[in-house]
């Protein structure tokens, strides 16, 4: 019997997966309206990412700033920078001339050992001084935007990294040959003191492509020193792409089956993009002509509404809650309608399977970052745990974010990171509820009550004229005056008052308004509402 060569085996396991992934089918949607650009990437008809950008804002990544050292903190390990925005740019002394943040690259050069981050350094920055540094996170909240002195330019084929000595390659490039013509080239003909990275898109490219890209980037690094020299800090040196062309970009393979926009400016800047960079792939733009709106026609509208409620349903009739909070984004997992086998650790197996893959996606469609924490249902053995991480292992490498996963512990927990880059979903499309504060949940109506007593309470210790309206939203008028009649009549016996109920749509559900009967003034801040005497 003929012996089998265990490299080789695991060489065409990989080489099978890849062109499994590569034969995925994929679409890109592209939606324009008055106040936002909307991009919808769909793998097997499933939406998988969604990208929101407000025209109203600007997008920061990847932009390059002549920017100017506000403060060095060596206790945080990190200096703000003044780019010229109200909240200044936060610089961890990691990001000063590190390579870390690029992920799904082999740096194959000898110098690559140099490149490793540490997390206690000596820097050398003053206050006052002027510094190149280019926008690696969006900001958020309070936080100002995150920046990286080590500058990258991203091109169709390669990024290139100047100022440094190395090459890196994708890791999604497989072939071993491929890799080596790759490296050799890039060797040839970067420039010294200047780095490249090739993208997984220039596999099989031809030298004379690869070499206009690097060209096309090089140029554009000596025109963005030449007007930082001119400029004088805070400014903008370099823009890089807004959003919809940035994907394009990014994701433009030929596994992509169409890109479809219902922009007429949109797609004609795709199209010559497209016919530029990759003349054969021109007839995959489509212009959307019809009269419903692209996103609605596709059945995205309905999906992406779905992301805005924390409860996602699974096909067994299981169901995970995604909470995120400000510390971290936690997921539960229950069994919810699902009926099983008798035997409860092959179901908890089956929804938790079920449950890791989909997990997966929504924290691809919901764009969530930071600390992750999902609680799955409880298993016994560790075979089923161990089958439950490599599922998420597996489901995560579709993620185009850098992702680091940790085993299910004891408690049935499983903790991973996912790297911030933009917003998430949830904060592009939403904002803070003014009457619930953020919390997800307003008073009950019968705790509204309690303090329309308690408030005419106060009233009664300072004032003699009693006669008021008391203005609601319908839905608690409805309430009081069908189901609380005796509560109503109840508080007019106790405060020796009369109270004439007004439905009022201005006033929130969870408030109230008092009216002074006579003079029709509202008497309701009078008091401090806050306290109870």
């Amino acid at each position: 019997m003929e012996a089998v060569n265990p490299l080789s085996t695991g060489i065409a396991i990989c080489l099978l997966i890849s062109n499994q992934v590569n034969a995925m089918k994929k679409e890109i949607y592209i939606n324009e309206s008055m106040g936002e650009t909307r991009i919808a990437i769909l793998e097997e008809d499933r939406l998988v990412e969604v990208y929101v950008e407000k025209h109203d804002q600007q997008r920061m990544v990847g932009n390059i700033y002549k920017g100017i050292v506000e403060n060095v903190i060596p206790g945080m390990q990190a200096a703000f920078v003044d780019i010229g925005f109200s909240i200044n740019a936060f610089l961890p002394f990691s990001e000063i001339q590190n390579s870390s943040f690029l992920p799904d690259v082999i740096l194959e050069s000898d110098e690559s050992d140099s490149k490793k981050a540490n997390d206690h350094r000596n820097v050398e920055l003053k206050t006052g001084q002027e510094i190149l540094i280019q926008v690696i996170k969006e900001p958020f909240a309070s936080k100002g935007p995150r920046v990286t002195t080590e500058i990258s330019l991203p091109g169709r084929f390669l990024v290139l990294v100047p100022e440094v000595n190395y090459v890196g390659i994708s890791k999604k490039i497989w072939d071993k040959y491929e890799r080596r013509r790759l490296k050799k080239l890039c060797s040839k003909m970067k420039e010294k003191g200047c780095g490249i990275i090739v993208r997984t898109v220039a596999e099989g490219k031809s030298d004379e492509i690869i070499r206009n890209d690097y060209n096309m980037l090089i140029n554009n690094w000596k025109t963005l020193k030449e007007k930082s020299n001119r400029s004088k800090a805070p400014s903008l040196v370099y823009e890089d792409l807004e959003t919809a062309s940035s994907v394009i970009r990014d994701l433009l393979t030929t596994d992509i089956d169409k890109i479809i926009i219902d922009s007429k400016k949109i797609f004609r800047r795709m199209q010559n993009y497209v016919q530029d960079v990759t003349p054969k792939m021109g007839n995959r733009v489509q212009r959307y002509k019809l009269k419903i709106p692209i996103f609605e026609s596709m059945g995205i509208e309905d999906e992406i509404a779905k992301l805005m409620r924390p409860k996602v349903w699974l096909k067994s009739g299981a169901y995970i809650i995604i909470e995120k909070t400000e510390a971290m984004v936690v997921v539960d997992v229950n069994s919810g309608r699902f009926i099983g086998k008798k035997i409860h650790e092959e179901n908890s197996l089956k929804i938790n399977l079920e449950a890791g893959r989909e997990i997966a996606r929504q924290l691809r469609l919901r764009d969530l970052s930071g600390l992750i924490v999902i609680d799955f249902i409880d298993m016994n053995r560790d075979e089923n745990k161990k089958k439950i991480y490599h599922e998420m292992r597996k489901e995560l490498k579709k993620d185009r974010a850098k992702v680091a996963v940790s085993h299910i512990s004891d408690f049935g927990l499983l903790e991973m990171t996912r790297q911030r880059i933009r917003l998430s979903l949830l904060d592009s499309m939403s904002e803070v509820c003014p009457t619930c504060y953020g919390s997800g949940r307003i008073i009950s109506k019968d705790t509204l009550i309690t303090r329309i007593d308690h408030w005419l309470r106060r009233y009664k210790i300072k004032k003699n004229d009693l006669r008021l309206k008391l203005q609601l939203h319908p839905e608690i008028s409805e309430y009081i005056l069908k189901e609380k009649k005796t509560v109503l009549r109840g508080l007019m016996w106790k405060h020796f008052t009369h109270l004439k109920i007004e439905e009022s749509s201005e006033v929130s559900r969870d408030d109230f308004r008092f009216v002074h009967s006579k003079t029709n003034v509202d008497v309701t801040k009078e008091l401090d509402l806050g306290k109870d005497n």
